[in-house]
């Protein structure tokens, strides 16, 4: 067996035993360095001389992307959603802010993040209703999302949220607050989010059961974030191993399995993504692929790396995707099969000639060869890809070869619709 997957097995189990509320916080908080020590490799002592020290390693971290950003990308736009707009040093700040915001809060380092979002329209304030329930939780309202900081053994914050820009926020800011994120599918129901979460409640019947749950305290977002520190000091990683996210499998066959993301492997898998899909500096991104899905595979930390702009989509329909695009003159997107069919089946009404040829990443079983014709006709760009949360998103891909452009068309889309061979960044197994 590969000696990576030996070791995650070992730092699965560890993970696990370090879920377990039997535990003191002070052995939870011993968890970070007992799995370096596991997987960490030691053949660097052997050299004569050589010393680590900071002047030759830093933990790797998808959080140096947005720092960076905030500085070669600062006036360019980071977030789209509708009416709103955001700058990298704007979100940055934000960011910064937040993760302070959530530290007053009593988030500390370790602890996991449950968030729900609400309903909320493009660009709109307002109320939103809630789909939460749990034990001794401090609430954070805002148009956007609701946040539960849930102090119990195991204090964890999760997000139940569509692709807005409170969810692109968290990625950075609860890292940042040295606390580890946990995305939640939405498309699980209830019974399914309960088993993810550890709760005991009917998440459909949260209206009724919140003024009777013991909340602390209940916070608007904005005004939290507003008071927040700027210059909040950046709880930075103390193993590139320790871990950054939780995210979990779809439970299509079974009941959904957590995978732990390290801040090492989040890094390095985000920008081997961006590498092998030529995705270059300061694209234009349409969240097309929910962010609660690996992390948006990985992409989330991706467009920061680049000094992207992320267009925020909450409904994915075929109107909106045309209207995105030609609006924000969207360069990249990705999506599974099923988005591919909604295009090209999509009413010529609701269609627009794109401004140029868009990139996009296809996960999943393959389409039929003819979605990849169609998408080819209306101006889309298709590769093909296959991947796992267990691989951080994708885990195959379908290197496209120029002699293959001389092909009969049936034969080229057959190869167009391969999904290839491992990517480079998955090694040996």
């Amino acid at each position: 067996m590969n000696h990576f997957f030996k070791n995650h097995r070992r730092l699965t189990s560890t993970f696990n035993i370090f879920g377990s509320s039997n535990l003191s916080k002070r052995s939870r908080a011993l968890f970070s360095s007992f799995a370096s020590d596991l997987l960490e490799p030691d053949s660097w002592k052997s050299m004569e001389g050589l010393v680590r020290c900071k002047a030759n390693y830093v933990p790797l971290s998808p959080i140096s992307f947005l720092e960076r950003s905030a500085t070669v990308y600062r006036e360019r736009t980071s977030v789209v959603y509708g009416s709103l707009k955001f700058t990298w040093a704007e979100t940055h700040q934000r960011c910064l802010k937040l993760a302070s915001a959530l530290s007053q809060l009593g988030i500390s380092r370790g602890d996991v993040l449950y968030h729900t979002c609400g309903n909320q329209r493009n660009g709109e304030k307002g109320d939103v209703t809630s789909n939460l329930v749990s034990l001794r939780c401090s609430v954070l309202r805002c148009s956007s999302i609701i946040l539960l900081l849930v102090n119990l053994f195991i204090s964890k914050v999760a997000v139940l949220a569509p692709n807005v820009p409170a969810m692109y926020e968290l990625h950075f800011a609860v890292p940042m607050a040295g606390a580890v994120f946990c995305t939640l599918n939405t498309r699980h129901d209830s019974n399914m989010v309960n088993k993810t979460t550890y709760g005991g409640f009917d998440l459909l019947n949260l209206m009724a059961l919140l003024p009777l749950a013991p909340v602390q305290a209940v916070y608007e977002y904005e005004s939290l974030l507003a008071n927040g520190h700027s210059g909040f000091e950046i709880r930075q990683p103390e193993s590139e191993w320790d871990p950054i996210s939780v995210n979990y499998t779809s439970g299509t066959t079974s009941s959904p399995k957590g995978v732990v993301y390290s801040h090492r492997g989040a890094y390095l898998n985000t920008l081997a993504t961006l590498f092998l899909h030529g995705i270059g500096t300061m694209p234009v991104y349409l969240w097309t692929v929910p962010m609660f899905h690996c992390n948006g595979w990985c992409l989330t930390w991706g467009m920061a790396a680049q000094g992207g702009t992320n267009v925020c989509l909450r409904k994915v329909t075929p109107k909106d995707i045309f209207d995105r695009i030609d609006q924000h003159k969207v360069t990249h997107m990705a999506g599974a099969p099923t988005v591919l069919s909604m295009i090209v089946n999509s009413e010529v009404r609701d269609r627009k000639i794109l401004p140029h040829k868009v990139e996009i990443m296809t996960g999943g079983a393959p389409p039929p060869p003819q979605i990849f014709f169609k998408m080819e006709e209306l101006g889309f760009g298709v590769s093909q890809l296959y991947g796992l949360t267990e691989t951080y998103g994708p885990g195959t891909y379908c290197s496209w070869k120029p002699e293959w452009d001389s092909l009969p068309l049936d034969e080229r889309l057959k190869m167009k619709a391969r999904q290839g061979g491992a990517a480079s960044w998955i090694g040996r197994c």
